[in-house]
């Protein structure tokens, strides 16, 4: 997906109706009492071809308390802050209301892209409520109908040049993951990381609750007190890209304002607030997991920790506010004990304590950053993971699946960031989740690769007898046939 569409407007001029369109399936209940969607929903949007994730949102009213429509209100305002294009949509028959221009007021300060739509355009009777939508300052109206599919090119013409930008920023903006490696190639004293440079700087992801610290964190690692605002080319406008020299690193940094508190009645708002850490999550190499000390290892964090692994990206666990922290040894030893139990497929990834108010801690911030980039950029010789794999083998060989004996005869690296590995073995698909766990759990300790995802692949290799189910030849004809032609 190139990019997010957000469908805003008041209650029933039809969004959901366009959403079902766009998607090409009645995902959205429509009906014509307002106020049915309530909830933010989410689909894979398609217009000629183009591809996108397009949001449905609630109905924009004017409530700012915690009603119903409240509540609502700030799910679709999130909707907004997430969306790289927010279509704004009108009811033309209706006309421009004064609820219209409070939301138009909005979106010109919360969303870099707003594209107009009068909807419900077909007829005279929508004439008037389209020269009106001029009076928004929102540029020209799409005059459009969702239920009829007018408009659509239109739109596509609106959105065409958008999704190139959007393309070309996630193209400039993407590291160089699963980098395949040609054992041929190799040189095998040639296994150093690559060193970051200002043309590609190391790409950092800081997520975690608004609480936790990350704008005093991100600020302090500057030396400035600088408003995290203003995006630069990123992922969304919710993502901040900053470029800068830590340490004599050059990096960028992308702050993201996902991963909210839980709330009680926005759960759907927390879905939506993952998913964009999860934006964040993909345009980075090393992701910083920031934690509050006072509440660590909350859903939001285990999840967003999780969907890193996933992946293929190298994670810093970093555990803010530790100045303000009484009992520190014991609290360490907790926040370790629960680190191993709760994110085990993260096993010795580093946890570093920092406080973003006095700055203590971010040089060993640093060292951790730099040291899970290059662990993730690791490199293992052939020979010496096929040395390892035969005392592996000889501690704790594989099973026999119903009497079937699985062999693993040879071990490479295919790909690195993260590192991939493939094992030549017969039997595939015998092999069990517990082993290959094993095998995974050897190969960080022995060669010394904590926390990083690793990819372990069986693959098969067969040990048939290839002249075995052939017709064989009758012993006359054999003998002949050894002997050479007969002399008379």
């Amino acid at each position: 997906m190139s990019f997010t569409l957000a469908i805003v407007g008041r209650p029933n001029v039809g969004k959901s109706t366009l959403f079902n369109r766009l998607v090409g399936k009645k995902l959205a209940l429509v009906d014509d009492q307002p106020g049915v969607t309530r909830d933010l929903r989410e689909g894979e949007g398609r217009l000629a071809d183009l591809r996108f994730t397009v949001i449905d949102s609630a109905g924009l009213e004017d409530a700012t308390d915690n009603s119903l429509e409240g509540r609502m209100r700030r799910l679709t305002e999130r909707a907004v802050e997430m969306a790289d294009v927010c279509l704004f949509m009108i009811d033309a028959r209706v006309g421009v209301t004064p609820t219209d221009e409070v939301f138009a007021d909005i979106l010109r300060k919360k969303s870099a892209h707003v594209i107009l739509a009068a909807n419900k355009g077909e007829g005279n009777a929508a004439d008037a409520g389209v020269l009106e939508a001029y009076s928004l300052g929102l540029g020209e109206p799409i005059r459009m109908s969702g239920e009829h599919g007018e408009g659509m090119n239109d739109l596509y013409t609106h959105l065409m040049p958008l999704a190139d930008e959007f393309a070309k920023r996630a193209e400039d903006n993407t590291p160089l993951t699963d980098v395949d490696l040609d054992e041929e190639d190799q040189d095998e004293d040639d296994y150093s990381t690559p060193v970051p440079t200002n043309e590609k700087p190391l790409q950092i992801a800081v997520v975690g609750r608004p609480n936790a610290g990350k704008s005093t964190l991100i600020n302090k690692i500057l030396g400035e007190d600088r408003l995290l605002t203003g995006p630069e080319a990123g992922i969304t406008r919710d993502a901040i890209a900053l470029r800068l020299e830590w340490s004599g690193t050059p990096m960028r940094i992308f702050d993201t304002a996902g991963m909210r508190k839980k709330a009680k009645v926005q759960e759907k708002l927390e879905k939506l607030s993952v998913s964009d850490g999860l934006r964040a999550v993909k345009f980075a190499e090393v992701v910083v997991v920031l934690l509050d000390a006072a509440i660590p290892f909350e859903q939001q964090d285990l999840r967003i920790a999780d969907l890193a692994e996933r992946e293929g990206r190298a994670v810093v666990v970093a555990v803010n506010k530790w100045d303000i922290e009484d009992e520190k040894q014991d609290k360490l030893r907790a926040l370790k004990e629960s680190f191993e139990r709760l994110l085990p497929q993260l096993r010795g990834a580093p946890l570093v304590t920092v406080s973003a108010k006095t700055g203590r801690g971010l040089d060993r911030l640093h060292d951790a950053i730099m040291r899970a980039h290059d662990v993730w950029n690791r490199r293992v010789p052939t020979a010496a993971l096929n040395r390892w794999l035969t005392g592996m083998l000889e501690q704790h060989p594989p099973p026999a699946p119903q009497g079937k004996r699985i062999k693993l005869r040879y071990m490479t690296q295919a790909k690195t960031r993260p590192p991939g590995f493939v094992v030549m073995c017969s039997h595939p698909d015998k092999v069990p989740e517990s082993y290959n766990r094993y095998l995974v759990n050897g190969l960080r300790q022995d060669f010394d690769m904590p926390g990083t995802p690793i990819r372990l692949h069986m693959r098969g290799q067969s040990d048939k007898n290839p002249y075995k189910g052939k017709k064989k030849a009758p012993p006359s004809k054999l003998r002949k046939h050894l002997k050479g032609p007969q002399r008379g």
